[in-house]
């Protein structure tokens, strides 16, 4: 599938979550079966089932639920973009329109810090959404973990879910 136009998702979110994990864009896999991160070599699911007991194995809806349970909202920076195939680096900044970042946090109050998976999608928050964030947004702890992608291969999984426990500290404050 060489998708150049891609679309993303609605967040997965809840009113009182705490947590707000960016990604940039869903991959071709993840467009592909309407899931986020579903492509296998994805350690995102892995990481996250030591975080918030989101198995692999379980269902999509139910790893959505415990998401959800734990207080961790999901998204992309990207509503849409040019982009062939899925990496990351292929995106056309150009062409990114941001997704709704307003409606997010006048929803959901109770967002009290931003973790982004890798450098790219805070790179784009940063250019494209930071500036017209209200100063209350912008005064949020932004961290940027390391990708869960396969194609950060410079770091194995232990060290990727040693930096995304900060994640869990977070929550446990």
């Amino acid at each position: 599938m060489n998708i150049e136009l891609q679309q993303g998702f609605s967040p997965i979110v809840r009113r009182d979550a705490r947590i707000l994990i960016l990604g940039s864009m869903p991959g071709e896999e993840s467009l592909r079966r309407r899931q986020y991160y579903a492509y296998p070599q994805n350690a995102f699911w892995e990481i996250m089932s030591e975080i918030a007991g989101t198995s692999r194995d379980l269902p999509y809806h139910e790893r959505l639920r415990k998401l959800k349970e734990s207080r961790i909202a999901l998204w992309d920076v990207c509503r849409r973009c040019h982009r062939p195939g899925s990496l990351d680096s292929s995106i056309r900044q150009d062409t990114v329109e941001p997704n709704d970042f307003a409606s997010l946090f006048a929803k959901c109050r109770s967002i009290d810090a931003i973790f982004f998976n890798g450098h790219k999608p805070e790179d784009l928050f940063r250019k494209l959404v930071f500036s017209d964030m209200p100063e209350r947004i912008q005064q949020l702890p932004m961290r940027r973990l390391p990708s869960t992608s396969p194609a950060n291969a410079g770091m194995s999984r232990a060290d990727k879910l040693k930096a995304w426990r900060e994640i869990e500290q977070h929550l446990q404050c």
